[in-house]
């Protein structure tokens, strides 16, 4: 931690909310007995959080791997309904030590702070077990027909003969793993929770990529196999061994991941003969109920879907009178809506649908995050010490996978953060927005925040590794505009694409909420991005597909960022000249994700102790 970062650190300390009615009176504050109980008990109490996190982790040996872990590098994660069960008591018994074993009025001002979120966090994920059916474990998002080849492709390094076992031992628990999935399906299916016919077209297309190619039927050779392959290739070892370690690769796909696809691949084709062709959560029973409790969680605010909704439709308008004052700049003569077309069908805003179109997309993410990298020092005090690099997204999932993705980095060094740009249709990746979506997930945006908050010292590791989805892709969103005030978006259409971005998060409080609140039908949902943002139709497909499988996810990213600039402007304007961006943005990330209210209180002590 260098000497800024110990300054805000200790900053925080001293303005971090007080989340209840309890403290230390003021006469005992001085005495060396008390301060050694505050320290005796923050510490047990840390302690304890950090052994429920390691223990949490030594559960699920697929988090190990996004830990840079390797105890549990042959297994997978256990997913049965007795898993979710067992998670669950070990909450209602974390919840009932938090409340009877803790002397909250022994904690320092930060531990406090992590006793309120974690005690909320057991709360609510005891609240939530009943829900736990509501989501569909066939999608085209994070399904596992696409998840589990991408995990071990990105995470399963090979540095080791054990480590090529690990992975062979992985590929043949594959069916046992897809055995648990098919029974959770199963359970979904008895409550009518079944995925829409094109969500399941996209997961029978992904899991036929998997199994396409050597060693199965079809040309070239499957995504999994070649990944093993060249891993296995630059082994220190001999020919005869890596041999064998293929056939023993092979083997694993013929035996183990084959059949549970086939198995995979009947039971989307008979769910898609059940589902009633509606898609929003209203249509389950207490769905209305689900999705209001989502948006909570979602948001960390108590905003009702209505305040949502009639919060987009707002900013959708303010917008479109700002991409207007640019249409007029640049000289165009329609209205926005032709504008929008001029946008999408001129060529010469796209990259050309070839490799070479597909690897300049790539190369000149990473020139526009080098550029902004030059500018880290005017409004940052803490960087991040993990390495990013930019990716396309691999090809086995491409088809049905999201414009763009962030992967966090290993916190021990052995995997760089990673900025997944789609690059299978160029059309939905236009060169005026590709500046505001690297700023959004390289930097300043995911890899920086994320970075940083696995970073920090003397924060429980919970705040280092979990996180609030208001908090996180606000603080995407607001990467995104950002970067203006420093000059950036000097080109008008890049001025327009950044808007554009924000555009389609504003959007997205209308739709999630009209097709789940509502009850719009899918054409009505896409319909709705196709009359007021200039994406492509795929885009906007995709999108609304999206919203199905994640209820009152997209939600979070508009308010996020909305708090996050009315924080810093009510800052500026209490504070004058006192003002620092460097350090509010140092307050902003130097206490891990955390909810929005959380934030507010945050900046209202800063600004209250800048004052006296």
């Amino acid at each position: 931690m260098n000497a800024n970062q110990s300054k805000l650190v200790n900053l925080f300390f001293v303005i971090v909310i007080i989340m209840t009615s309890s403290c230390i009176q003021k006469q005992n504050k001085n005495s060396l007995e008390t301060i050694q109980k505050i320290q005796t008990e923050s510490r047990r109490l840390n302690l304890f959080f950090d052994k429920n996190f390691d223990e949490y982790v030594d559960r699920h040996p697929q988090y190990q791997s996004y830990l840079g872990i390797k105890k549990d590098y042959d297994k997978w994660d256990d997913m049965s309904p007795d898993a979710e069960e067992f998670e669950l008591e070990i909450a209602k018994k974390s919840l009932q030590w938090l409340k009877d074993s803790v002397n909250i009025k022994f904690l320092d001002s930060q531990t406090l702070v992590s006793y309120e979120l974690y005690k909320k966090k057991l709360e609510n994920q005891i609240h939530d077990y009943k829900y736990r059916l509501y989501n569909y474990p066939l999608n085209q998002m994070n399904g596992k027909q696409s998840s589990i080849p991408a995990f071990l492709i990105n995470m399963h390094k090979i540095t080791s003969i054990k480590e090529a076992e690990d992975y062979i031992a992985r590929l043949n628990g594959i069916y046992p793993l897809f055995k648990q999935l098919f029974e959770n399906i199963r359970e979904r299916e008895k409550s009518g929770i079944i995925p829409p016919t094109f969500i399941l077209d996209h997961v029978l297309n992904d899991a036929e990529n998997v199994i396409t190619g050597f060693p199965f039927l079809g040309k070239d050779t499957c995504a999994l196999y070649l990944d093993f392959y060249n891993k296995v290739k630059k082994l220190e070892t001999s020919k005869l061994e890596k041999n064998m370690l293929s056939q023993s690769a092979e083997q694993a796909l013929e035996n183990s991941v084959k059949p549970a696809y086939e198995k995979l691949i009947l039971i989307a084709n008979n769910l898609k003969n059940n589902y009633d062709e509606k898609d929003g959560v209203w249509r389950w029973k207490n769905g209305s109920l689900f999705y209001e409790n989502a948006l909570k969680r979602t948001t960390t605010t108590n905003m009702s879907s209505e305040e949502i909704h009639l919060l987009g439709l707002s900013e959708v308008k303010r917008i479109h009178k700002e991409m207007i004052l640019i249409k007029n700049k640049v000289g165009f003569e329609g209205d926005l809506k032709e504008f929008f077309i001029e946008m999408k069908e001129n060529d010469i805003y796209y990259y050309p649908q070839t490799n070479t179109g597909k690897k300049n997309y790539i190369k000149d993410a990473e020139r526009i995050i080098e550029e902004f990298k030059l500018r880290l020092n005017d409004i940052f005090i803490t960087k991040p010490k993990a390495k990013m690099v930019v990716k396309a997204v691999e090809g086995f999932r491409e088809k049905s996978a999201g414009k763009a993705f962030y992967q966090r980095p290993a916190p021990d060094g052995s995997r760089p953060g990673t900025y997944y740009a789609n690059t299978y249709k160029m059309r939905m990746m236009p060169k005026y927005q590709m500046e505001a979506l690297a700023y959004h997930e390289g930097i300043p945006g995911h890899h920086m925040q994320i970075s940083i908050a696995q970073e920090l010292e003397g924060l429980p590791k919970f705040r280092k590794y979990s996180g609030y989805t208001a908090y996180t892709e606000g603080w995407g969103l607001y990467s995104e505009y950002l970067p203006k005030e420093l000059g950036f978006y000097s080109d008008p259409y890049s001025d327009f694409g950044r808007l554009a971005m924000e555009l389609w998060r504003s959007c997205r409080l209308v739709v999630d909420t009209g097709i789940h609140a509502k009850k719009w039908t899918r054409e009505e949902s896409i319909e709705y991005y196709l009359n007021n943002t200039p994406n492509d139709k795929l885009d906007c497909i995709k999108m609304v597909e999206r919203h199905i499988v994640y209820p009152s996810q997209a939600t979070a990213y508009k308010i996020g960022m909305n708090k996050i600039i009315a924080l810093r402007e009510n800052a500026k304007y209490k504070l004058g000249s006192k003002f620092d961006i460097r350090y509010f943005h140092e307050l902003i990330l130097s206490q891990g994700s955390v909810p929005l209210s959380v934030l507010e209180k945050v900046i209202s002590n800063m600004i209250e102790l800048e004052l006296k």
